[in-house]
């Protein structure tokens, strides 16, 4: 969360709102440090928004889960299935906890693990999947070829008709982590969101509804 200062190890309790669907005004409890930037309000209406239809019965992978906001907003939303990739076990702690308290727990898959060893062994499903990858932001400047194989591996092993959506802040690293120009961009303050289609199936350009202001 810009404009809040943390000091060493401080940890601010709060709460994310889920927007829209089955579970709209849910409220997921999360504490936020300086490597816990839960995307905002309007960036995750924005990417709903352009999602639209493709969630209903796709399969949802949020990769860096941290708070799990974005996939069970996918599972709220029609997603058939969520996969959360977490290496952090006090988050996974309290997605499981989220997942069993608003009654979607049957239709996740949480997975305690680093999301760059994950993404290497990735057997994706046969299905159409979208794949959300939100990184930590110093990975932008500590990791950014991991990043990059990631997003490479992912792209390589989803089914076609699959989306793939990074999403980033202004980094100058940014060309040689989300390589190739099929990369569509959208910007929503110091939020970018990239997203890019795997070729095949009936997945067709997204259409951007206007997102409601923060």
């Amino acid at each position: 969360l810009p404009g809040v200062g943390f000091g060493i190890g401080f940890a601010m309790k709060t709460s994310v709102r889920i927007v829209a669907g089955t579970l709209r005004g849910r409220k997921v409890d999360c504490d936020v440090n300086p490597e816990l930037r839960p995307t905002s309000q309007r960036a995750r209406e924005a990417l709903f928004s352009i999602l639209g239809g493709y969630l209903e019965g796709y399969r949802f992978v949020d990769v860096f889960a941290g708070t799990g906001v974005i996939g069970m907003e996918a599972l709220s939303r029609g997603a058939s299935r969520c996969l959360f990739i977490e290496k952090d076990p006090r988050l996974v702690i309290n997605i499981e906890k989220h997942v069993a308290r608003f009654g979607v727990g049957l239709r996740s898959d949480i997975l305690r693990v680093d999301a760059y060893r994950w993404a290497e062994q990735f057997i994706a499903p046969k299905e159409p999947t979208i794949a959300f990858i939100s990184p930590p932001f110093p990975d932008f400047a500590a990791r950014p070829m991991e990043l990059c194989g990631l997003l490479d591996n992912l792209s390589r092993v989803l089914a076609p008709g699959s989306i793939v959506v990074l999403q980033a802040e202004e980094h100058e690293n940014l060309p040689t982590i989300a390589t190739g120009d099929d990369w569509d961009i959208r910007v929503y303050g110091r939020n970018q969101l990239w997203f890019r289609h795997v070729p095949g199936g009936e997945a067709g350009e997204p259409v951007e509804e206007p997102a409601a202001e923060e």
